[in-house]
């Protein structure tokens, strides 16, 4: 088999794997995207590998095993990513990118324009409820 089959392949399912991690909002899809792209990195190692092992006629597969530790990286991501997603949906009830970049963007500032913002003033329930809570 030629090594343009095997090339050809994994542009693709890589390219596929950049439009699902630059287009969708959902992180576990993202999750699956990065996942897609990690394995045509793979098949491109593993067919180059055998490329250059029937040009040189060496026997250190070294591609072969660059994809073994790709293959462990990549479950040690997914299992991480898996956590942190379920965390963050258990806390705010959606795993959407768009609205969960929104409402860290909110709690980052104090009022529309910033920490400067004249035009919040606080009650005196909520000067009570921090000296409570500093007390």
């Amino acid at each position: 088999m030629h090594l343009a089959y095997p090339a050809v392949l994994s542009a693709l399912l890589f390219c596929t794997g950049l439009y699902g991690v630059l287009a969708r909002r959902n992180a576990i899809l993202v999750l699956m995207s990065v996942e897609l792209m990690l394995n045509a990195v793979n098949l491109n190692l593993v067919a180059f590998d055998v490329w250059l092992s029937r040009t040189a006629e060496e026997t250190l597969h070294s591609g072969q095993a660059l994809t073994l530790f790709t293959i462990a990286i990549a479950a040690a991501e997914i299992g991480i990513g898996l956590a942190i997603v379920l965390a963050v949906h258990r806390n705010r009830g959606t795993a959407d990118i768009d609205k969960l970049r929104d409402t860290a963007e909110r709690h980052g500032t104090d009022g529309p324009d910033g920490p400067g913002d004249d035009t919040h003033t606080s009650g005196p329930t909520d000067e009570a409820q921090k000296a409570e809570a500093t007390a």
